[in-house]
């Protein structure tokens, strides 16, 4: 007969989640779905709010990453001004935004999934954690929370606190980086520099271990993407939106991101309270003889590290791009 079987909570995410699994009269897996708790009605209170606020209420919508909301919530406001920030108060959003990534990926390699590459994803649950790694790597460990605190510090320093902070508003940021603190930043490169190296070359060294995994877990073809400099280099903070599909092959060159709404679509499921977004070129494109619409969900593309390296050319330095 036919069966459920729940994984609940699912731990090392940034949330609350839980796995059903449908097995069919034969035992078969029928259906499976991962359920994540991300509703907060963040749009329905902040309507009627003064845009000045939003920067400090959106960032709210995240511990881990709210430098990202504080930004994206920011660069609303500038759009909104109907202006161009000064290019010192963009390099430094910018290298506030470095910052922020750096902790969120020191967090996720370290300690999220630094216990299943280096205890192995078949070992003992109980000791499959940031503890047991600390009990027989405590190197790495260190190292982890060394690299976390690294960004978390480059936070606190342009914006008063490493979480949260009140730094970056509409126009432009708060208050200028001091020859002091920028000093300070500098003297804390080189350790941050070479535990990403060592980062890299242990995630390196266990691939081997995981060639099985490898062929199941994110091993599917997709549309991927991100945002690009104008010449086709990584981007994080501004540029153009750019998809590719799984080939690689550019189906948006560069699109301003204001634009979205021209090639991006919004699909819904009966079992969940999320949307499902999707690539749809805009219809002038097919009238011209162009690539024919990619419809839901077929068209669904994914976002985030892996995006970014796949829609890009290149990094921009000669260190990233090696």
């Amino acid at each position: 007969m036919s069966k459920t079987i729940l994984i609940d909570p699912v731990t090392r995410i940034e949330g609350h989640a839980k796995i059903t699994i449908h097995l069919d009269e034969d035992g078969q897996v029928a259906d499976a779905r991962f359920h994540v708790t991300e509703f907060r009605g963040f749009e329905k209170f902040c309507e009627g709010r003064s845009f000045w606020e939003m920067p400090g209420i959106t960032a709210r919508i995240c511990g881990i990453c709210p430098v990202s909301h504080l930004m994206a919530s920011a660069k609303a406001g500038d759009a909104i001004l109907g202006i161009h920030i000064p290019p010192t108060a963009a390099k430094l959003r910018r290298l506030m935004n470095w910052a922020q990534i750096v902790q969120s990926h020191a967090l996720s390699f370290f300690h999220l999934s630094g216990p299943d590459l280096l205890l192995g994803m078949d070992s003992d649950p109980a000791k499959r954690n940031l503890m047991g790694l600390v009990e027989k790597y405590p190197d790495v460990a260190r190292n982890g929370i060394r690299l976390r605190r690294f960004g978390q510090k480059v936070i606190e320093i342009l914006g008063g606190r490493s979480v949260h902070p009140a730094w970056v508003v509409p126009g432009g940021v708060r208050e200028p980086l001091s020859d002091e603190n920028r000093s300070k930043i500098r003297r804390m490169l080189p350790e941050a520099f070479d535990i990403v190296g060592l980062a890299l070359d242990m995630l390196k060294d266990s691939f081997d271990h995981f060639r099985d995994e490898e062929a199941m877990y994110g091993n599917f073809p997709s549309l991927y993407m991100g945002l690009v400099t104008p010449d086709g280099g990584l981007e994080h903070y501004d540029g153009l939106l750019r998809v590719v599909d799984s080939d690689g092959a550019v189906l948006e060159a560069g699109l301003p991101p204001a634009r979205f709404r021209e090639i991006l679509g919004e699909a819904v499921e009966p079992w969940s309270y999320l949307k499902f977004p999707y690539y749809k070129p805009a219809a002038i494109r097919e009238a011209q003889g162009g690539r024919s619409t990619l419809h839901y969900p077929a068209g669904m593309y994914r976002v985030g590290p892996l995006a970014r390296l796949n829609v890009c050319d290149f990094a921009g330095t000669p260190r990233a791009d090696a």
